[in-house]
């Protein structure tokens, strides 16, 4: 007994160790943020800032754009994860549950394009997109996700989970004269919390970080994303670190939220998804 309590001591003891270097980081980004530009590089370092300072953040958030480069980051990313949760969902329940002709093909083939970098086909979509006239738009940001690796991810995951729904469910609701259609919205859906959470956490997140597209898409400041705008404060004078980590702070503030809202079944879908069929 007292074996097994000294291991689990010594469990959490790890855990909190490792728990504490990976948010070190991240309460150095913060206490970096509330810092006068003196401290930040003084010898020896300062955790804890005196006097606190939000002349930074004051800065940022009454910038000419930053605002509305928050905004654009916010609904690029909202409007990638409702399209790809629609489509993955539609197109996970189909590879899951309707039998047709070259199934696992097609569905290889929606896996091979996550194994495809991005940087390799940047330059033929960038072509391609400047033909629609799409440059310097929003519509490649948007599109190109749901369509591209991002989609192809939510697919896998939202069939890897409905293969796990009973097949009773389904002869049930048949029985009681349900179409397939009603099948999945009534009780394929409500089922699929866990697994639509991961999706959801996971295509807001990626989307809120990309930096590549943006870049080669995007040439007005007013339509630039929030990693362009961080990346507006080093120059060829040096860089507003002070000002760099309070938009940091800032930045990562959406995905928090989002997170913590959805941990519970984001934790359930990592379970659920990950065992064989």
């Amino acid at each position: 007994m007292k074996i097994n309590s000294m291991s689990t001591v010594i469990r959490y003891m790890l855990l909190t160790i490792i728990s504490a270097i990976m948010l070190l980081p991240f309460i150095w980004m913060v206490t970096t943020s509330l810092k006068d530009p003196n401290q930040i590089f003084s010898l020896p370092p300062t955790f804890i800032p005196n006097p606190i300072q939000w002349d930074s953040y004051v800065n940022v958030l009454t910038s000419t754009y930053f605002l509305r480069q928050m905004f654009n980051s916010i609904y690029i990313g909202a409007a990638v994860t409702i399209g790809t949760v629609f489509l993955a969902s539609l197109a996970g329940y189909a590879f899951a549950r309707i039998p047709f002709k070259g199934r696992n093909l097609v569905f290889l083939a929606f896996l091979s394009v996550m194994m495809i970098p991005g940087e390799v086909t940047i330059i033929p979509l960038f072509l391609f997109m400047r033909e629609l006239g799409w440059i310097d738009t929003h519509w490649p940001l948007i599109i190109i996700p749901i369509f591209g690796a991002g989609g192809a991810f939510g697919i896998f995951v939202m069939r890897q989970f409905f293969k796990q729904v009973p097949a009773e469910l389904e002869d049930a609701a048949r029985i009681d004269g349900c179409s397939r259609f009603r099948i999945f919205l009534q009780i394929m859906l409500p089922l699929s919390k866990p697994a639509l959470a991961t999706v959801i956490i996971f295509t807001f997140l990626t989307n809120w970080n990309e930096f590549l597209e943006p870049l080669i898409f995007i040439n007005s400041r007013e339509l630039m994303t929030l990693p362009l705008a961080l990346s507006l404060f080093t120059d060829e004078a040096g860089t507003d670190w002070s000002s760099l980590m309070s938009a940091s702070v800032l930045a990562t503030l959406p995905v928090l939220v989002i997170f913590f809202f959805a941990q519970k079944q984001f934790i359930e879908s990592l379970a659920m998804s990950g065992s064989k069929e």
